[in-house]
């Protein structure tokens, strides 16, 4: 029976999988800023828009991703860039947040932003993530063999990858969720904006040159 992955370079990728998951990168600080901003429920659904965008990656290497990188890298660049500035600018909404609330008392509202949907945020955060588009055309491709089918190939290398993100992502968000609950502290708030925008900002930063 001939197995649709080879064991040996299968384990090779579970191996660095698990330490590309648990690095800190833009999806991560995006996750622990999601948890922080808008609560458990929504930062799980941030982590899902991630993966979701995950999935696209996953399918646009069964068509043939690094062929196309190859051949229009300013398009992917500029895909970059427009990611890297919509993170900056949900970065610099939250520090201006942070800046202006001045003077609110323990009874305010906290300061969440649920009116945007979670979801497409996690999912533009990750479409635009150079750390995937690293990972899909130079750490993925070793490890597929020509001589066995693809798609079966795709399909293992995808739950492992997903399932890893799941539960480092999720940690993220969960523990950045943690800290929400002194959200009716106004000086807690204050710097609870402000260090959400930091984590943004630096997201953005990793991707915009990268």
């Amino acid at each position: 029976m001939i197995l649709p992955v080879d064991p040996a370079r299968y384990g090779a990728f579970l191996a660095i999988m698990s330490v590309m998951a648990v690095t800190p990168g833009p999806a991560n600080l995006f996750a622990i800023a999601a948890g922080m901003q808008r609560g458990r429920r929504q930062a799980l659904i941030g982590v899902a828009g991630m993966n979701a965008a995950t999935l696209v990656w996953f399918g646009g290497a069964a068509l043939g991703l690094g062929a196309l990188v190859a051949a229009f890298p300013a398009a992917f660049r500029l895909l970059a860039v427009a990611g890297g500035l919509y993170v900056a600018w949900l970065g610099l909404r939250s520090l201006w947040s942070g800046l202006r609330d001045q003077g609110a008392g323990p009874s305010a509202a906290p300061a969440v932003h649920r009116a945007r949907s979670a979801f497409l945020d996690g999912f533009s955060v990750q479409i635009a993530n150079p750390k995937a588009l690293l990972f899909f055309t130079a750490v993925l491709p070793p490890f597929i063999d020509l001589d066995r089918p693809i798609v079966p190939q795709l399909l293992l290398f995808a739950a492992a990858t997903i399932g890893f993100d799941l539960i480092a992502m999720s940690a993220y968000g969960l523990g950045g969720a943690a800290l929400s609950a002194r959200m009716n502290e106004p000086a807690f708030r204050r710097g609870f904006a402000l260090l959400v925008g930091t984590l943004l900002i630096a997201a953005a930063v990793l991707i915009l040159t990268r």
